[in-house]
């Protein structure tokens, strides 16, 4: 994309209203309003449009409804899972619309409400009505989904001083019960959102990429959209210099991702060696969450262990199939979204669903390294894992569902028992590198390998390390990704060479949405082998 050619005008007024707008909108990753840094007075129904753009929508919420569907009969959860990805689908295709007319948005106030949120509405609650009789025809309750099909706007706000608080909905709720103040506010303790217009001789953002502002028009010889190379982040407030970023040496949002063991109980470990996807094992289904739909996930995930993990296979395929484990009994499944570096690269899916064409964009970086690591309880055994159990930790969506079910934790090497972030990407000094670590769930009910919500069937140890309502503790997976990361460079409020996970499109790849998923395919006597380990205090592997 070239260089916009037309003359800059140069009144002092129209770019001062266009920087605060684009700082409006710079955590949400959509600096449209970069389009009016040359706007003139001619009349003050223009000038009302360019104030407009401060008010703008940054992304879309609606209220997750897989989350509330903790009691769907099995009989009624292949069809409800359908609607549920078509809920996805639905979402992702009204934010990609959201993002293409910015310039009607500033035209008409009602836009929004009107052309996506309306229409978008409709759409859902003819879904949610057919899981509603699906549920129902299964011989269950499905009451009250209605409340569920509405969506609501929302506009990020700078708050320069504070780092983890909710984002500002304009105070509505999200028509659920649940109130739709969902992600982290885009701040980096001081630093304003990365959107402001730097009016510096057309310099541009992202190694010479240009910003997905306005449908690809140029913002008229400022610096280019600070909206991270595929137009929807990351942003500068979404990252933090770890050496100023203070002392938390605690993993995990809440009681999300505490490490189960300690100094008592179970005290061993068992370690599974199987590779940093050096085979290029990827896509972007999800079969946990969306089994038997093409591209579920909306972005792509790495995959290790099970070679043949995507939305269509069973679990006999998958206990059938290939490992890239060292010990070939781990046939388990193992798989996080992607790291990649915008650095004006591109990759393999640049024009693919879930990758380019849904602003997942970069190049892939594969972990240096990647542990897998299974640990004992502080407060007594484990029993083991039943075969094909699946457990889904932190949130692809915790952007604007909230923190409920975010387990995040974001370091660098030589500042991991230091600082662990939770809502910022960090910047590691020279010789440093990036480290996404999680804690799984380690306490099960018991009978179950899958819940209706994918969550209700285990649970986090309490605080105390015990499990609750007469749960089960299980070996916790603790995983450690480590990356050799080119440092991101925040420049007059714009990051340059980001990087960030993938994430579905109206998440805006914000660092609270990192995720984790495992299937376990352990051969009985391996699983047994683990459990005999941890509870005797071994080390194995």
């Amino acid at each position: 994309m070239g260089r916009n050619t037309r003359k800059r005008r140069s009144s002092m007024a129209g770019k001062a209203i266009a920087a605060s707008a684009a700082l409006a909108l710079g955590g949400g990753g959509l600096v449209w309003a970069n389009f009016y840094a040359s706007a003139h007075e001619k009349n003050s129904s223009q000038n009302n449009q360019v104030k407009a753009a401060a008010g703008q929508v940054a992304t879309i919420s609606c209220p997750d409804v897989g989350q509330k569907l903790t009691n769907v009969p099995k009989g009624a959860r292949s069809g409800v899972d359908q609607e549920l990805a078509l809920l996805d689908k639905q979402i992702t295709e009204a934010y990609a619309r959201l993002a293409s007319t910015r310039q009607a948005q500033a035209g008409d106030p009602g836009f929004v409400n009107n052309a996506i949120l309306g229409p978008l509405k409709e759409k859902r609650a003819a879904t949610i009505d057919r899981i509603r009789i699906n549920i129902q025809r299964a011989g269950g309750q499905a009451a009250n989904l209605n409340q569920l099909s509405a969506c609501t706007p929302q506009v990020v706000q700078t708050n320069a001083g504070n780092g983890g608080g909710q984002q500002n909905n304009g105070g509505n709720n999200n028509n659920g019960g649940q109130q739709n103040n969902g992600g982290q506010q885009n701040n980096n303790g001081g630093q304003n959102n990365g959107g402001q217009n730097n009016n510096n001789g057309g310099q541009q953002n992202n190694g010479g990429q240009q910003g997905n502002n306005n449908g690809g028009q140029n913002n008229n010889g400022g610096q280019q959209g600070n909206a991270g190379q595929g137009g929807n982040g990351p942003v500068a407030a979404d990252f933090v210099d770890i050496t100023k970023a203070g002392n938390n040496a605690q993993l995990g949002v809440g009681q999300n991702g505490l490490s189960a063991n300690g100094n008592g109980g179970s005290k061993g470990s068992f370690t599974t060696k199987c590779g940093t996807n050096g085979n290029d094992n990827h896509n972007t289904d999800n079969v946990i969450v969306a089994p038997g739909v093409t591209n579920g996930a909306h972005h792509l995930h790495d995959y290790v262990g099970n070679q043949n993990n995507d939305a269509f296979a069973s679990d006999q395929e998958l206990a059938g199939a290939g490992t890239s484990c060292q010990n070939q009994g781990d046939k388990s499944s193992y798989f996080w979204p992607v790291l990649r570096v915008q650095d004006g690269s591109q990759d393999f899916d640049q024009n693919k669903d879930g990758g380019g064409k849904e602003g997942n964009v970069g190049k892939i970086l594969q972990p240096a390294q990647a542990q897998l690591k299974f640990v004992g309880n502080k407060k007594g055994n484990v029993v083991a894992m039943p075969t094909a159990l699946r457990i889904i930790t932190g949130d692809a969506k915790a952007f604007v569902n909230g923190n409920a079910n975010a387990n995040v934790n974001w370091s660098c090497t030589g500042f991991e028992n230091k600082v662990q972030l939770k809502d910022k990407y960090p910047i590691c000094p020279q010789g440093s590198q990036v480290v996404r670590t999680t804690n799984f769930q380690s306490c099960w009910d018991g009978q179950n390998i899958d819940s209706a919500n994918h969550r209700t069937h285990v649970s986090f140890v309490q605080g105390d390390g015990s499990c609750a309502n007469g749960f089960k503790a299980i070996p916790q997976l603790q995983v450690r990704l480590v990356y050799n990361v080119p440092a991101p460079k925040i420049q007059n409020g714009q990051v340059v060479n980001a990087y960030a996970v993938d994430s579905f499109p109206e998440n805006l790849h914000k660092p609270i949405t990192d995720h984790n998923d495992f299937i376990n395919f352990f051969s009985k006597n391996l699983m047994n082998k683990m459990v005999n380990c941890i509870n005797s205090g071994q080390k194995c592997q």
